[in-house]
């Protein structure tokens, strides 16, 4: 791999360690224009190397305390079925189709990112450990949306090759009262399901390198160990300033250069 497609796999480890979403938003177009991967085999590959990287971090962040068991088998049952179907239809989707998509949800994670959400002190900074907050909120009562949430995440995850933590982190936030911390380390366990639903899909259907994936995942690897250990040490907004720009950025090379 060049030094750019290894700073890359380590900026989607870190990414993927500080928020708990972004891997395959980085990882995909990493694959794509850095190593000359097939539109279509990126988008399975990314979505393998992002199911590895994100099981080892979401174990690190369970040994923490930091991941709702109970809302990550919900919102990952649902979240697979979906992904796996929408990865069987990204087979036979245009592969113009699927780079718009791609880049108009790199636009929506940048607005995400931007958008300044109102939360309690508790949330961000998770403090009282991982139940804080969550029997007070009722969080049975928020299952079946959190449930169809994960299906329509899943397809999208499917579709365009991307994890869906940014979505999966504000849902978690603002509809079930979890705190931050918490809803990061879940995200993490839940995208790990999705993706590899995800990659299963493809599977048989394009072609994959699985000795570049190896060595794209290992960097992402050791990225996302250095991503949640310096999580604390930055402002989250500057962070999500910085992100969501660079998403921006990219978004509009993709569609220059792949779709205009």
């Amino acid at each position: 791999m060049s030094i750019l497609a290894i700073l890359a796999g380590a900026f989607t480890g870190i990414v993927l360690g500080l928020f708990g979403s972004g891997g395959s938003i980085i990882a995909m177009p990493a694959l794509l224009y850095l190593l000359h991967v097939e539109p279509k085999s990126a988008i399975a590959m990314s979505l393998g190397i992002v199911a590895v990287t994100a099981t080892i971090s979401a174990f690190d962040n369970w040994r923490r305390g930091n991941v709702d068991v109970k809302i990550s088998l919900m919102f990952g049952l649902f979240g697979v079925g979906g992904t796996y179907a929408g990865a069987r239809l990204g087979v036979h989707t245009p592969v113009a189709l699927q780079l718009i998509l791609f880049a108009l949800v790199m636009y929506a994670a940048a607005w995400k990112m931007l958008v300044k959400r109102q939360a309690r002190p508790a949330q961000l900074a998770g403090a009282g450990g991982p139940n804080v907050g969550v029997e007070e909120t009722g969080i049975d009562a928020h299952m079946g949306r959190i449930a169809l949430h994960g299906i329509g995440v899943g397809v999208l995850t499917g579709l365009v090759g991307v994890g869906g933590g940014f979505l999966i982190v504000p849902a978690l936030v603002l509809l079930s009262g979890v705190p931050m911390k918490v809803a990061v380390g879940t995200s993490l366990a839940i995208v790990a399901a999705k993706s590899y639903a995800g990659f299963a899909g493809y599977l048989g259907a394009v072609p994959v390198d699985y000795a570049m994936m190896a060595g794209f995942t290992a960097v992402t690897v050791l990225g996302s160990f250095v991503g949640t250990r310096i999580a604390h040490r930055f402002s989250a907004e500057t962070l999500k300033l910085g992100f969501a720009v660079f998403l921006v950025f990219v978004a509009t090379y993709i569609l220059l250069k792949s779709v205009i």
